[in-house]
């Protein structure tokens, strides 16, 4: 159920027989060949696929987050952390006056991690409204489906590349690339991460079978159904 597609009115009577909600958490950044919104797609794609059964408001995708490291690639949007934070609380404000109770982030981009220490420290000073934080991609099952699939996959490699992450008309290498020394690559700056990656692929298969992709995908919107459908305390 996207809130984009409701009035104030429906909401209020959403919250009449229901107060839980999903948030999903992006970012846009370089994802080589594939699109710079990889993370935001993913992330509501998923969130909204595991919702709709339950009847469960999901809103629009943060798609902003902390990605200081690929500001050396063109298109690449990153938030300070501290903007990121008070952007993260703000929203939670605003779905607790409203009525919400129950509140699922579902992340798709690891940079975003300290979204889940607000999550913390804001039910601390707000009882009685529980948060969730979901990271989609390496949530248990999910990333073991992944790793069944294929042990070598990181950041823009095989394991985003969905028919609905891919552009149109170009395709990655047909090669695997070699893993880049990711502990070499977390000490440069921008412009170093950029040479250490090229063009931003960690390692890995650049593009897998649709199959492959969907077994992906059917364990992950499920693993988010189960966290939506609870329980909750």
């Amino acid at each position: 159920m996207r809130i984009s597609d409701m009035n104030w009115m429906q909401v209020e009577d959403y919250l009449k027989r229901d107060d839980r909600a999903v948030v999903p958490l992006g970012s846009t950044e370089q994802h080589a060949y594939l699109s710079l919104s990889v993370d935001s797609i993913l992330s509501e794609r998923v969130a909204l696929e595991a919702a709709e059964p339950l009847g469960v408001a999901v809103f629009p995708v943060l798609a902003y987050g902390i990605t200081p490291y690929f500001m050396a690639y063109p298109g690449t949007v990153s938030l300070k952390m501290s903007t990121y934070a008070a952007v993260v609380s703000d929203v939670l404000d605003s779905l607790r006056k409203a009525g919400f109770r129950r509140i699922l982030l579902c992340n798709g981009h690891g940079g975003n991690s300290p979204a889940q220490t607000v999550g913390v420290e804001w039910m601390g000073a707000n009882p009685g409204v529980v948060v969730r934080f979901h990271n989609w991609w390496n949530a248990p099952k999910t990333f073991a489906k992944v790793q069944e699939i294929d042990k070598v996959a990181s950041h823009a490699s095989w394991m985003e590349n969905f028919p609905w992450t891919r552009l149109p008309n170009i395709r990655g290498p047909e090669i695997q690339k070699p893993m880049a020394d990711l502990d070499m690559m977390r000490t440069k700056d921008p412009a170093g991460v950029r040479g250490v990656l090229g063009d931003g692929n960690f390692g890995g298969l650049y593009q897998r079978s649709d199959e492959d992709m969907q077994a992906i995908w059917d364990v992950a919107v499920a693993e988010t159904r189960a966290l939506i459908e609870g329980p909750w305390s």
